[in-house]
């Protein structure tokens, strides 16, 4: 095989398919300038030409680390891809992708499907509008793909459940690095940020929202907007939630009772403590103490 082309396509047994991800095919090519473009060694369920498209049946993530080239598909339209770029191609829509004529590219892929990311598609983590993740060139990311080809080569036992984990790996890369990407175009990552550390030396003194977005220079209105988006909690909620974690700390290592707990996590009083402790936990404040400290009922 031409060492500028390594292709992989694989197979799942019904145990495998159990595991939530299964991968079809993995690979790595360099594609020449001026070259043809896929290269006719692929299976024909896999070829298309850039003018008609195809449809798979299958996702597929792909990560581009030299060079550029277009991007369209039924659901985005099309844009430029640049070096530095994943995109993922969604099962059942309409695309097609091609490195720049004069220039060619190098891109790494793999393809799959399963239930873990049919779920993760229909809570809108991935949408077939928005393909696109500008993670950047990553050494790490170029790694994984290179660790999941050596696994699909030696095919050992239980290879599909770790080319599994890899994929939710890159799918985290693709979500949290253009995530922050966008965050870094805001220019609000340093301010978000340093909330988080403001919350997180204050939570216990009853800080409140407002102070923290008016100590980084924000309106309240745009600094919460922007934490939710950046934290997945609002302000009110993030401090919430360190002090049930710091509660949790303190039911599991000491004998604290429930009012000093309240004190110390910055709670109003042991009353609200244990009844929002069992709203966020569903178990009591009693009950987590005696679970985490190896006590049976009496």
């Amino acid at each position: 095989m031409d060492k500028s082309v390594y292709v992989k396509y694989l197979f799942a047994n019904e145990e495998d398919k159990e595991w939530g991800t299964t991968i079809n095919s993995v690979g790595y090519q360099h594609v020449y300038p001026n070259s043809i473009y896929p290269p006719e060694s692929h299976p024909a369920s896999y070829l298309f030409s850039d003018q008609r498209g195809r449809v798979l049946n299958e996702y597929q993530l792909l990560y581009i680390t030299r060079g550029s080239g277009l991007l369209r598909s039924q659901s985005f339209g099309g844009d430029e891809v640049k070096e530095g770029t994943m995109f993922l191609i969604f099962p059942g829509e309409w695309h097609s992708y091609a490195p720049e004529k004069t220039g060619g590219w190098d891109e790494y892929w793999i393809g799959f499907e399963g239930s873990s990311i049919d779920n993760r598609v229909s809570k809108r983590f991935f949408e077939a509008a928005n393909p696109l993740f500008a993670v950047g060139l990553r050494e790490d990311i170029v790694d994984l793909y290179k660790k999941a080809i050596d696994i699909a080569t030696e095919q050992r036992a239980g290879y599909q459940q770790l080319l599994a984990g890899i994929v939710d790996l890159l799918l985290g890369h693709a979500y949290s690095q253009n995530k922050h990407a966008s965050f870094d175009d805001l220019k609000v990552v340093n301010q978000i940020n340093k909330a988080k550390i403001i919350i997180r030396e204050n939570f216990r003194l009853d800080i409140s929202p407002e102070e923290v977005a008016n100590r980084v220079n924000m309106s309240y209105s745009w600094f919460r907007r922007l934490f939710k988006q950046y934290t997945g909690f609002g302000p009110a909620q993030y401090i919430l939630e360190l002090k049930i974690q710091h509660s949790k700390e303190l039911l599991a290592s000491t004998l604290l009772n429930s009012q000093q707990i309240a004190y110390e996590a910055g709670l109003s009083n042991a009353d609200y403590f244990c009844t929002v402790f069992k709203k966020k936990t569903g178990v009591t404040p009693i009950r987590y103490r005696e679970i985490t400290q190896g006590k049976r009922n009496s």
